[in-house]
């Protein structure tokens, strides 16, 4: 006899807590493998397919395309060890085209523990063979052999295992409130939810969005009984007739703008919404400042002529300029850190992840080379383009989204000459690169034409003050004048 089993939207990882369904793979009467993809769904991150750890016949599918679901909330429901499909009244509790409304998901709870749910448990025994375990972060089935554990990592200001970290005390205000999804600070702010009163139910105190949910249904009901508290009993009045008066007419109502002929509503969700909600806290946390500069490239642009004449594979501009960035770092180390709010230090980071601004068909995403400081001008060339172009394809991973310790924008690409880039947050800082244009330039005392570019440098002034940020930008731009500059630091 078949069981039927439920798998629900996994833990995607990054503290995500909710996922947009984009795409459904297979169809109710399928017949699926363990760990075969069933759904494409796009996070705030980045867009995963999902694969199901059961084998058997799909039932029901909770959620069309377009539907937002929380962590946790039912995506297909599977019969284990059916040949084909069964009666949809005895395998699905509702039908398999109905659409869960978002308002009617249930809100996610803490991340799902990797063991087995009560309705996995009861058929973990029977239907080993059809469960795998393996989908994707902290979530598993009723196999004993895929279990996975979580370690609770210590804090960076305790951890023995980074001395590389430097702590600098640093002034500013209170601790962060424990909430790692902008969504459910989104949600507080929507409804004038004070986080900072909230006791939250996640690990560690980890506020939900179950907690807020609750604290926005107790705000509702006290309201009304406020209203509505009998006044203290007095003698009666005097009966009097009433009085015909007329009513006031009602005053005209203002138009909504979106009643308007030919406005357009686009939800801020998604990678779109991502963005957002990361510039958002950037500009209201961060007090940045701005410095920029004009620089000769003509020898840049020559020595990379020269180095790409030479054979072998060729080398992007800007890894040129990634290289001349992680040099730069070397010598001024403040702008390669962040700033921990909680303990009020700024941290300086060893390595240098370097993130690069890149414009996609589904909007701004910041993937990030990994140690950068430690790769030569080809090997950056090679990761830039493969970020790129998984960029352009929607396959980018949520690691390959965070982690980021500089960021680089090449915003010469559209023309432009200058810009003061909003600092991707929690960094400390952002290089910004303009279009190299011919310019009159002064060059060995006579005027000529040369490849003038504009540098601009954003950075956090709880870090450093002018003179850091001044010494970093005017080193980029000695590089790009004098490539030579560059060869004494390797």
């Amino acid at each position: 006899m078949a069981q039927v089993l439920e798998f629900k939207l996994p833990d995607l990882g990054e503290g995500l807590t909710e996922a947009e369904i984009v795409r459904w793979l297979v169809s109710v009467g399928d017949v699926v493998a363990v760990d075969q993809p069933v759904v494409e769904v796009e996070t705030a991150k980045a867009m995963v397919e999902v694969p199901c750890p059961y084998g058997g016949v799909v039932t029901a599918r909770y959620g069309e395309e377009g539907t937002e679901l929380p962590v946790g909330a039912p995506l297909l429901t599977v019969a284990v060890g059916a040949s084909e499909p069964s009666d949809a009244s005895d395998t699905a509790p509702a039908p398999a085209t109905a659409a869960t409304p978002r308002a009617a998901a249930p809100a996610p709870a803490a991340a799902p523990a990797p063991g087995p749910t009560p309705a996995r448990a009861s058929a973990s025994a029977s239907a080993s063979d059809e469960a795998s375990g393996n989908v994707l972060v902290g979530y598993g089935t009723g196999a004993p052999a895929a279990r996975r554990r979580r370690v609770r990592r210590a804090p960076l200001s305790a951890s023995p295992a980074a001395p590389a970290l430097v702590r600098e005390p640093v002034n500013g205000a209170a601790g962060p409130v424990p909430v790692v999804s902008p969504l459910v600070r989104r949600l507080a702010r929507e409804h004038g939810v004070d986080l900072r009163g909230l006791t939250g139910t996640g690990r560690d105190g980890l506020i939900l969005r179950c907690d807020v949910e609750q604290a926005i249904h107790r705000g509702a009901t006290q309201a009304p009984s406020a209203v509505s508290a009998p006044a203290p009993a007095t003698a009666p009045a005097p009966v009097m007739a009433p009085t015909a008066s007329p009513a006031p007419a009602p005053a005209p109502a203002a138009a909504s703008p979106s009643a308007r002929p030919g406005v357009t509503r686009v939800p801020l969700r998604g990678v779109r919404g991502a963005v957002a909600d990361k510039l958002t806290r950037s500009r209201r946390e961060i007090p940045d400042a701005t410095c920029w500069v004009d620089a000769d490239a003509t020898e840049l642009l020559a020595a990379r002529r020269a180095m790409n004449a030479a054979g072998g594979a060729k080398i992007s501009l800007l890894a040129v300029f990634a290289r001349i960035c992680t040099a730069a770092l070397a010598r001024h180390p403040e702008l390669n850190s962040t700033v921990d709010l909680a303990a009020r230090e700024i941290v300086r980071l060893p390595e240098v992840h370097l993130g690069f601004a890149a414009q996609t068909d589904r909007g701004l995403v910041v993937p990030v080379v990994r140690d950068a400081q430690a790769r030569s001008a080809e090997s950056l060339s090679a990761e830039f383009a493969r970020l790129t172009e998984a960029g352009r394809s929607g396959t980018l991973t949520p690691g390959e989204l965070t982690g980021g310790t500089f960021t680089l924008n090449n915003y010469g690409v559209f023309g432009v000459d200058g810009s003061t880039p909003i600092i991707n947050h929690p960094e400390a800082a952002m290089l910004g690169i303009g279009r190299i244009v011919p310019k009159p330039w002064v060059h060995e005392g006579e005027l000529a034409v040369r490849q003038v570019v504009q540098l601009s440098l954003t950075f956090d002034h709880r870090v450093c003050d002018g003179g850091t940020a001044g010494g970093f930008l005017r080193y980029v731009a000695d590089c790009v004048e004098q490539p030579a500059v560059l060869l004494r630091t390797l």
